[in-house]
Order: C-alpha cells, then structure tokens, then sequence
C-alpha cells in the first residue's frame, strides 16, 4: 500500500533539530522524500506499523506531528504531479 508521510518538527533547539534528522533518516530508509517534509512510501501493513510505531517514539507529541495518508493498493490513480520535481514510479526500474 502507498502511505504518504507528512511531518512538521519544531527544530527551535538543538533536541528539535536531532529529532528532526531522525525522523528525515526512518522515511528517507523507507520511501522517496516528494518534498522537504512529505515521503511516498510503498510498504506492506509489516513495514509500515514498524515505521510508524519508529516515528511516534522519535516524535515529541507536544511540539512535533506527524501525518499518514493511506493511499492503498491503487494509489496510482490518486497521484498526480506538476511542477519542478518529476514523479517516480516506486514499482519501475531503478537505474542507477
């Protein structure tokens, strides 16, 4: 399924901006960054309670959120991108 990961950390102080970095790394090993803060990950319902779970405990619930949105398995039909950045196909080829 395609999840979309949004986040918003407050990097006021220096614990704001490691946390901030961590969470960046957990999405980054998990899916492709589309923006600063928002990822497209494609993981199975295994993969995606482990990250989830992995972010809420980075997170500091009183300064920092973090959004999910579930895209499901036809997720290809609910995206559409214009704009500077191309979109990627998470089940094509990778070229490297």
């Amino acid at each position: 399924m395609m999840i979309l990961v949004t986040y918003d950390v407050n990097t006021e102080t220096p614990e704001g901006r490691k946390r901030l970095r961590h969470v960046a790394k957990e999405c980054v090993n998990c899916g492709q960054r589309v923006q600063n803060s928002v990822f497209q990950c494609l993981l199975d319902p295994a993969q995606f309670a482990k990250l989830k779970h992995t972010l809420c405990c980075i997170m500091d619930n009183e300064k920092d959120s973090i959004r999910f949105y579930y895209l499901g398995k036809n997720w290809q039909n609910r995206i559409e991108d214009f704009g500077a950045k191309a979109g990627y196909d998470p089940e094509g080829l990778l070229v490297t």
